[in-house]
């Protein structure tokens, strides 16, 4: 059983930086997607930015330019650098690995999640 593990949230004020690290348990290189996913109070979980085992990258549109994701294989980690925090990114991050796994009836996404980290951003 994967875990997931993510550290380096905190309270921060308006316009700094923090960096979110997520560790794996195991290797990462078997996972096919990885993402940083948020949930503000009251709020639906959203997407924050997912990256493939090619390298592949997508973010939301809210934190474009500011927010930057990767992942090293040798370290199997990931991680988030969050630039020009905003109150509006306050919420808790967790991370997500997605594994492709294949038997003789199909395959299917396994999915796994981290416990998450709190990051306040104050104005």
């Amino acid at each position: 059983q994967v875990q997931l593990v993510e550290s380096g949230g905190g309270l921060v004020q308006a316009g700094g930086s923090l960096r979110l690290s997520c560790a794996a348990s195991g290797s990462i290189f078997s996972f096919n997607r990885m993402g940083w996913y948020r949930q503000a109070p009251g709020k639906q979980r959203e997407l924050v930015a997912v990256i493939t085992s090619s390298g592949i990258t997508n973010y939301a549109d809210s934190v474009k330019g500011r927010f930057t994701i990767s992942r090293t294989n040798a370290e199997n980690s990931l991680y988030l650098q969050m630039n020009s925090l905003q109150p509006e990114d306050t919420a808790v991050y967790s991370c997500k690995a997605e594994e492709l796994v294949c038997s003789r009836s199909g395959c299917s996404t396994q999915n796994y999640w981290g416990q998450g980290t709190q990051v306040t951003v104050s104005s």
